[in-house]
């Protein structure tokens, strides 16, 4: 293995073994506490700009394929675990994760102690870090690191939303047919405004019986508004994404719009941080936060839901939505049902049997 050498943004330089691609990337540093799921993880356009810390000590058995991609290319910029194994046993899976990565020019650390690395994060907040198997020398790679955009201000909208219009044909896995359920004809239709969708919430969608179209970000209120009026559309959903909220003013612009039109909305990820800040509520930087399995309590049910977010929705939002799910942990606030609107928003993503997709389901008629 070649080694890989990392500068974290607090000064602290390490040493490690390289499983992935050859190169030099930039990114931030998060945990993960998913025993499962790296693939896809590494392809939701959630995690773009991530170095993902995963706690799970093994990671690497379960290989990767070609159909459970989250998008079409790879978005975290590395990964880091403990214990790297190359042979795969998983029955769907064609390639090793390390030719995965190389493939999608990820960065994959290994030989590291993660725990270590969560600690930091734990205690200090995420934060900047640099990672090379090109670069050895500290101080070169800590001039690189500060002349490196940060990441709170990167647009990544921008770059993952889709560039044209489409339409989604696929739905869940199924396990008897050995394959994605197709998307069958439906006279309900939602626009899915692309932020950095993942393919397997556009899935839960089709399940609903929804047909789904997915838009660009720049798609205008106005013309979604106007398909709605005709009697094109049941509804809109704000999809998740990476990156800050408070620096997409143009999102929040025309997401206002829509909140006047009381159109039908299912807001998820940084669509629920985008849907609060259109209605006038702040979303603030927090220091730390655990990616991956969160238990989330609703009225009736306790579900394990992945939740990868640094922001959080002031309190003030209680003046104008109803928590409907908080998070285990801390309590907060993980879904909401705004007050006189058509619409509930949540942290997380939720499948298609949950209570908040239903309840979409039926608000968006």
């Amino acid at each position: 293995m070649q080694k890989v050498y990392i500068y974290l943004e607090n000064g602290i330089f390490l040493e490690a073994n390289s499983f992935g691609a050859d190169t030099t990337a930039v990114g931030k540093l998060v945990y993960n506490n998913s025993t499962f799921g790296q693939q896809e993880i590494i392809t939701d356009p959630s995690n773009n700009g991530l170095f993902i810390n995963f706690t799970a000590v093994e990671i690497g058995n379960t290989g990767a394929n070609r159909v459970d991609m989250e998008s079409s290319k790879a978005h975290a910029k590395g990964i880091i675990v403990r214990n790297y194994h190359d042979f795969y046993s998983n029955y769907r899976a064609d390639m090793s994760l390390k030719d995965f990565l190389i493939e999608q020019n990820v960065v994959g650390i290994c030989d590291i102690d993660t725990r270590f690395l969560t600690k930091i994060v734990r205690e200090e907040g995420s934060m900047m870090m640099i990672a090379s198997t090109q670069i050895s020398s500290k101080d070169e790679l800590a001039k690189k690191l500060s002349e490196a955009k940060k990441y709170d201000e990167i647009n990544f909208v921008k770059e993952s939303s889709t560039k044209e219009a489409y339409i989604h044909k696929s739905g869940v896995w199924n396990h008897e047919t050995g394959e994605y359920n197709k998307a069958q004809m439906s006279d309900k239709k939602v626009l899915v405004i692309d932020y950095g969708v993942k393919k397997s919430f556009l899935n839960e969608l089709v399940e609903l019986g929804f047909e789904v179209e997915v838009v660009p970000s720049s798609t205008k209120a106005e013309d979604i508004i106007n398909n709605f009026k005709a009697g094109k559309i049941s509804g809109v959903v704000l999809s998740s994404g990476a990156g800050n909220p408070n620096i997409l003013t143009n999102e929040i612009a025309e997401i206002k719009i829509l909140i006047d039109s009381n159109i039908p909305m299912l807001a998820v990820g940084l669509g629920h941080y985008l849907l609060a800040l259109a209605s006038g509520v702040k979303v603030d930087k927090i220091k730390s936060i655990k990616y991956g399995s969160h238990p989330v309590r609703g009225e009736k049910t306790v579900e394990i839901c992945g939740i990868n977010g640094d922001f959080k929705i002031s309190e003030d939002i209680k003046n104008i939505a109803d928590v409907t799910h908080i998070k285990v942990f801390n309590d907060s606030a993980a879904a909401l049902k705004y007050k006189n609107k058509n619409e509930i928003s949540s942290e997380f993503t939720p499948t298609s049997n949950s209570s908040i997709c239903k309840e979409f389901a039926q608000m968006a008629k």
